[in-house]
């Protein structure tokens, strides 16, 4: 049975893309039944709506905190019978209201062999640390940062010191890698 997954990005999406085309494709048995964007106007709201998946833009500044946001982007979950959240370069914390919705059916993507460089700019903690081997992960989100039980991991051998270069590199390996995920997960 097709599950109906909502994506959750705060920016460019591509990851966002390449899960949707994946649904189209029949590559997994899921399909995008919401797109949720924390920056109204991101370029994700353009990709969501170029390929007709409806999109719900909220401001957490326009909530008197956390909960309220959640419980808001949550009625729109339940509308949409939503089964699976993937967070793809959603730059926000879940929160409780969320994960006790959504208990081991939140999943992320983070540019790093987790546990190593956990939270916001991976890709420039491990280069500015040294490191030979980058990698990317997707693991279960939980009440810690970036620490939930890993699902899948890859490694990205890379020696050189140009950061657009290795960004591409790590964009290209999570967009196979989280369909890899959703595979064995769906």
């Amino acid at each position: 049975m097709e599950k109906n997954l909502a994506v959750f990005a705060s920016g460019n999406g591509s990851n966002f893309e390449a899960i949707a085309k994946a649904c189209q494709n029949k590559r997994i048995n899921a399909q995008i039944a919401l797109c949720v964007c924390d920056h109204p106007g991101a370029y994700v709201t353009e990709r969501a709506k170029r390929l007709n998946i409806p999109v719900l833009e909220l401001r957490p500044g326009n909530f008197p905190n956390k909960q309220e946001y959640e419980k808001e982007i949550l009625k729109e979950l339940k509308n949409q019978n939503i089964d699976f959240i993937c967070l793809a370069g959603y730059m926000r914390i879940v929160g409780d209201t969320l994960l006790s919705a959504y208990p081991s059916k939140i999943i992320n993507i983070h540019p790093s062999l987790l546990p190593a460089f956990k939270g916001v700019d991976a890709i420039g903690q491990a280069l500015d640390y040294g490191v030979k081997v980058f990698g990317v992960t997707v693991h279960f989100v939980d009440n810690t940062l970036d620490g939930g039980k890993i699902i899948c991991q890859a490694a990205i051998p890379y020696t050189g010191n140009d950061r657009e270069e290795l960004e591409a590199m790590v964009h290209a390996r999570e967009h196979a890698l989280y369909i890899e995920a959703l595979k064995v997960l769906l």
